[in-house]
């Protein structure tokens, strides 16, 4: 585990625990905006509603349909060089380059095709195997939920 327990997030699926270690570097406002909602217990019980082998596993929407979020306004981008590789988790936004709110995806694989246009935030440093893990589809006939996730200097 990273030494910085403030910058790390504990995210438990029903198959066990992933690491994530937060980039405040990178997405200073996103970080903040994580773990804000991690503290209130927003995340806990939220499913993956769309997950796609070989692409990404994406979660963070309490209605689970891939169109809600959290009660907080809207993030501003904070797009960076950074690469969307395999463990790289970034936020998920429409269209418009300032909306991201709640909902992440973690990459399965390589994209960097979305390289410069989300804003990376994290990576999986263990645990990558129970995102492998999570039921696939969009939506998952069963999908996969966060058990809980905690900010690690709270565990």
């Amino acid at each position: 585990m990273s030494d910085d327990l403030e910058n790390t997030l504990i995210l438990t699926t029903e198959t066990g625990p992933v690491t994530i270690k937060l980039r405040p570097d990178l997405a200073p406002g996103h970080v903040e905006r994580i773990k804000e909602l991690t503290r209130e217990g927003f995340y806990d019980g939220v499913v993956f509603h769309r997950v796609i082998p070989g692409f990404m596993a994406q979660g963070g929407d309490p209605t689970g349909t891939g169109s809600g979020g959290s009660d907080k306004p809207d993030l501003k981008a904070e797009f960076s060089n950074a690469k969307h590789l395999r463990g790289v988790c970034s936020m998920a936004r429409t269209s418009y380059p300032h909306s991201a709110n709640s909902q992440f995806f973690i990459c399965f694989d390589d994209a960097t095709f979305l390289d410069g246009q989300y804003t990376v935030w994290g990576e999986v440093v263990d645990g990558m195997d129970h995102i492998d893990a999570l039921p696939k589809g969009e939506p998952p006939r069963q999908p996969g939920k966060i058990v809980s996730m905690k900010v690690a200097a709270d565990a």
